[in-house]
């Protein structure tokens, strides 16, 4: 049973949540403000969180931060903002996807579903181990990455990017070849999802143009060495 944290601290929208996952066969748990929030995380792991943005002390945002500096644990952030500056700059600090408020039970679910899916996913790659390209390795069995054994810190989705290309590569992947394969879902026309990922995964290499290889009007390879 999948372990959910719900970072909310508004208590009716909170205990809703509560209730509508565990019908859903979710085990779960809350916090009411980032700084439990990160207590909760400190003691126990969770396979996914939900977090609000507008919380008491420590935002949403400020939260995002720090998880994704220290772990690798997928989040759903949940806010009544929907202006797009917002949703992509959450993407960029490595947000898994975004609901705004108020939202549909049954979308949040399959919303909810999907990450996990993708998450919990990683196939046929994870036969090969360990995975290298120039000074880069991927180790498919911790899910790390390192360049010249210094570990490098990636979201679930950078991670998912870069196996994906890492394991073929020589081939050009299309946005839509990583789109379907990273998020599980079906391709839909906005490339921005992949562009910010890849972007974000490339800052995080350092030179990522090294490693990372934009062919233009199709999608992206390993650079040639």
């Amino acid at each position: 049973m999948n372990k959910i944290l719900i970072v909310e601290d508004d208590t009716e929208i909170n205990k809703m949540v509560q209730t509508l996952l565990r019908k859903n066969q979710y085990e779960v748990t809350s916090a009411f403000s980032g700084t439990e929030a990160l207590l909760l995380l400190a003691k126990e792991s969770f396979d996914l969180i939900l977090l609000d943005l507008m919380l008491p002390g420590l935002s949403g945002e400020e939260i995002l931060l720090k998880i994704n500096k220290q772990m690798q644990i997928p989040i759903i952030c949940v806010s009544a903002k929907d202006d797009l500056d917002t949703k992509l700059g959450l993407l960029r600090d490595g947000a898994d996807d975004y609901i705004t408020k108020p939202f549909i039970n049954e979308e949040l679910i399959v919303r909810i579903g999907a990450v996990l899916r993708r998450t919990n996913k990683i196939p046929a790659i994870e036969k090969t181990k360990r995975l290298e390209f120039k000074d880069l390795v991927v180790d498919s069995e911790n899910h790390s990455v390192t360049i010249n054994d210094e570990p490098i810190e990636l979201t679930v989705k950078e991670y998912c990017i870069l196996e994906l290309l890492i394991s073929n590569p020589k081939k050009v992947f299309t946005k839509q070849n990583i789109f379907e394969s990273v998020w599980s879902e079906e391709y839909v026309v906005d490339e921005r999802a992949v562009t910010v990922h890849v972007s974000n995964l490339r800052n995080k290499l350092k030179h990522g143009e090294a490693y990372i290889k934009t062919v233009w009007g199709i999608g992206y390879k390993m650079q040639d060495n």
